[in-house]
């Protein structure tokens, strides 16, 4: 039979399928699936979506035994002492019944109305036919003693048997390290599942012999794999992380050490060992494709959703052990840990790289860079030697520069605001550990070979003074894109600040201008929980004089030049803010008017400008002050954050050290507001003592509310009153900076010149302050919560379902109705070198559509219902809502 005639054969076969009559299951017919299809395209382009759901809609029972059908097969051959012999037990039928099942069960998922089905005809007990049983149902039934040639009684035995999820995964994990399909031939009477180490790396020093065709097979076993446990896609991000998905499960608590391990070191060698820079020639990768990117893309990914994965309580108050992350975290040979991160910077690398190059797009351009991202942070958080080897050997530098470009360079991108936020947490991840901060204080060289998105102008200074002026970025050039992370960002200079030693006169004068921004009424009376932000960045400010006054002096310095700034916010009052509020809404409004050419600022309505308590809400970019030398971004910037922003919580300090993934709601845990600062007098502002708890997100969301509630226009914006005020303002740690300024103000002189200013800083080192003592250091931790973790879960499989838009030969997930995140169609890119147009189309369609497919942008993801996307009609991408 031709290629075209078995096609044929193929698609009626498909298309008896979906018919009302039931097939019987010893019908021949089921044959068809795995002897016809010549490869996984045919699978996936014959057996279209229509065909599935009509099938699964009209003709469930034959769904049914077809799954049962192909997935006995593919147990039988992985059984049969002949396989993968091409006459008896042919490799293609194994393949071909994994390319089914890939195929359907998306599509399974996506139907709400057979989730009980489904855990009912995968995840319950069967009873099965034993082998004695099946061999007297082939016997024949006739007996020449027989005189009457009556049929014999048939006296079936079955036995109880694993559900048919688990047996299908166990074949599967199996077969990825089977004899002559997916790893070298054995000697015969060896047994031919060996769990062999595909690559040299982690726990194995010698590479196991491959082939192309082996790691097709892997590829295509990772594929279903992945299809097996993508029950993820087709949930919302608030029942994931507590509901859970089964398969997931029951792969991650397999207690079988070796099993695990050879699992794991497999997946993560052959994802670490691989060399995006194998090419020689620009452009060479938009004419050829790496096959092996697709087994590393599928490697990393299954690999992040087991180690990810957080195991649903059962209820009996025993909890279960995720083996895989438990044995990532055991890893302590520092060759392992070197090799992990020379692995991870190099993929990391790349994408910096190829930003940085003379002819753009020249380089083979990675697609899987967020998933690395991830592993890393994976890694820290579950193992504290590769935490302190990360810090001791200094790579952390390398990472803090890898992690500062993807969040700064895509910043103002809507579609990867989820990438941005997960570099800001593995930077909170970092700056945990002491020693991170203290390794900050090296000169940071070569700074002028980065990319220029994250270049310095003029600069000269330490990491310490690189990582804040980049976090001063973040915070004051992303427009409001970035509120939500805010908090972290404040977190991670509380957490370096005790460490920090001679900042620069730049830096410091970012910090102060911070403070000035932060500190403005049109900024705290945005809304209810700003002051949180101001008072986490007062606190990394004291740590820095509390605990490295004398090494400091540059910031010292321009605290005192700026005191005036500080000792209003102590007197700071309803009506003093209304007042600088409209004196600047004035100012604009007049500056307007003498200007007719001048387009209005969007936002600015009428109403905004005469109301003081109702203006536009501004982000960090766009708070005008009265002096410019404070000003960040400018008064008449042309933003897009129209209305009221949503309040942003702040992280709350933390004591513990621990790195698990505890239940919390808040990014750090909560402390209590303390009583005695409720109803405290203008007087005693900003003479708090030492050590008094500080602020949290419990304080700004809820325990606020029993001591004033604020008050909310009809229009649901947010109105600040007195008593709202007087809430919080006794309780920003001023101390300390007041003190230091009233102690240096009467020994600097208010005259400015290169030879003052070095006297100045002559005395600020020499200055004893009295009144500050050095509080306890508090650290400000990630932590998990089910609501943070349906958003991670939600990324990775953003980040899977966006990278197999991309396969044109497969694409498992595409066109069905995934929940867990939000599918967006967009316009086409513009034209480019690697995404031609015009006459250009006419060097063949081939190429075209092979440099079209590597232009796929990809997003982040949010819990947001969607309905069957195709990718047609332009790039598709999956975005925060």
């Amino acid at each position: 039979m031709g290629a075209s005639d078995s096609k044929l054969v193929f698609k009626q076969g498909i298309f008896r399928l979906s018919e009302p009559q039931e097939i019987a299951a010893d019908d021949p017919y089921w044959t068809g699936f795995w002897e016809l299809p010549e490869s996984a395209e045919d699978v996936f382009s014959l057996f279209s979506p229509a065909d599935i759901r009509r099938t699964r809609d009209n003709s469930l029972g034959n769904l049914e035994t077809l799954i049962l059908a192909v997935t006995s097969r593919l147990c039988i051959l992985r059984n049969h002492p002949s396989f993968p012999d091409p006459e008896i037990a042919p490799e293609r039928d194994a393949l071909n019944c994994i390319r089914i099942l890939t195929r359907l069960l998306p599509f399974l998922y996506e139907a709400e109305y057979l989730e009980q089905w489904e855990d009912k005809f995968f995840w319950a007990k069967r009873r099965k036919r034993n082998r004695k049983g099946q061999i007297r149902k082939t016997e024949v039934l006739f007996d020449e003693s027989n005189p009457d040639d009556t049929p014999k009684e048939e006296v079936p035995e079955f036995e109880e048997v694993k559900p048919l999820a688990e047996e299908l995964i166990d074949t599967l994990i199996d077969l990825l390290f089977f004899s002559d399909f997916t790893l070298p031939k054995v000697l015969p009477g060896k047994n031919k599942v060996s769990y062999a180490i595909w690559q040299s790396g982690v726990g194995c020093n010698t590479p196991v012999a491959s082939s192309k065709e082996f790691e097709n097979n892997r590829t295509e076993i990772l594929r279903l794999l992945l299809a097996v446990v993508s029950k993820s896609m087709y949930m919302t991000s608030n029942v994931l992380p507590v509901h859970g998905v089964k398969a997931i499960t029951y792969i991650t608590t397999c207690s079988d050490r070796q099993l695990v391990l050879s699992v794991l070191c497999s997946l993560l060698n052959t994802t670490l060992k691989y060399n995006p820079a194998s090419w020689r020639v620009p452009y060479d990768h938009v004419v050829f494709k790496d096959p092996k990117q697709m087994l590393v893309t599928y490697c990393l990914q299954f690999l992040l959703v087991v180690i990810l994965y957080p195991i649903p309580e059962t209820g009996n108050g025993v909890p279960s052990k995720n083996y895989y992350r438990h044995f990532l975290g055991r890893l302590h040979r520092p060759q392992d840990f070197q090799f992990l991160v020379d692995g991870m910077t190099r993929i990391l690398n790349q994408p910096m790289q190829a930003t940085n190059s003379y002819l753009p797009g020249s380089q083979k351009s990675l697609t899987w860079a967020p998933e690395m991202m991830m592993l890393f942070w994976e890694v820290l958080q579950c193992n504290k030697r590769f935490r302190s080897f990360i810090v001791d050997t200094d790579r952390s530098h390398d990472f803090v520069i890898l992690l500062l470009f993807y969040a700064i360079d895509q910043k103002n991108d809507a579609s990867k605001q989820g990438v941005i936020r997960m570099c800001i947490f593995v930077l909170q991840t970092l700056s945990v550990e002491p020693n991170f901060g203290k390794s900050l204080s090296k000169t940071f060289e070569g700074q002028e070979t980065l990319p220029a998105s994250i270049r310095i102008p003029n600069f000269h200074g330490t990491y310490a003074d690189y990582l804040i002026t980049s976090i001063y970025t973040l915070l004051t050039g992303s427009k409001g894109k970035l509120d939500a992370i805010y908090p972290a960002l404040l977190a991670i200079l509380n957490n370096i600040a005790a460490y920090i030693q001679n900042l620069g006169r730049a830096t410091s004068s970012k910090l102060v201008q911070l403070f000035t921004s932060m500190s403005s009424p049109s900024f705290l009376f945005a809304n209810e929980s700003n002051h949180t932000l101001l008072h986490s960045l007062l606190e990394a400010i004291n740590a820095i004089i509390e605990h490295q006054y004398s090494k400091n002096p540059n910031l010292i310095y321009t605290i005192v030049r700026s005191r005036k700034r500080f000792e209003a916010l102590r007197e700071f009052t309803l009506e003093s803010g209304q007042k600088e509020i409209e004196n600047l809404n004035r100012a604009r409004k007049e500056r307007g008017e003498e200007d007719s050419l001048r387009s209005p600022t969007r936002g600015d309505s009428m109403d905004s400008i005469r109301s003081p308590t109702t203006t536009r809400a501004p982000t960090l970019s766009n708070v005008p002050e009265e002096h410019n030398e404070f000003t960040i971004g400018d008064d008449d910037d042309d933003s897009d954050n129209d209305g009221i922003t949503t309040p942003v919580p702040a992280s709350a300090p933390a004591q513990s050290s621990n790195t698990s993934r505890t239940p919390s709601i808040s990014s750090t845990t909560d402390e209590a507001l303390p009583l005695q600062l409720r109803g405290m007098s203008e007087k005693a502002r900003g003479k708090m003592p030492i050590g008094q708890p500080s602020f949290s997100r419990q304080n700004s969301m809820t325990s606020m509310h029993s001591v004033s509630t604020p008050v909310l226009t009809t229009n649901g914006q947010f109105t600040p009153t007195s008593e709202w005020i007087e809430s919080w303002l006794p309780e920003l740690p001023l101390h300390t900076i007041l003190t230091l300024i009233s102690e240096l103000s009467p020994q600097i002189p208010s005259t400015e010149s290169s030879a003052s200013t070095a006297a100045n800083l002559a005395i600020i080192k020499s200055a004893q302050i009295r009144g500050i003592e050095p509080s306890s250091i508090r650290v400000h931790l990630f932590e998990w919560s089910p609501l943070s973790l349906g958003w991670y879960e939600s990324l990775l499989w953003g980040f899977i379902f966006a990278s197999e838009l991309s396969n044109r030969t497969t694409g498992v997930w595409n066109n069905t109705a995934i929940k867990l995140f939000r599918v967006q169609e967009t316009n086409a890119a513009t034209p480019s070198l690697v995404n031609p147009r015009g006459a250009v189309d006419a060097v063949g369609s081939n190429l075209v559509q092979g440099i079209r497919s590597l232009n796929l942008r990809r997003g982040t993801t949010t819990p947001q219902s969607s309905t069957p996307t195709g990718g047609n009609g332009g790039q598709t991408t999956v975005r925060d809502v």
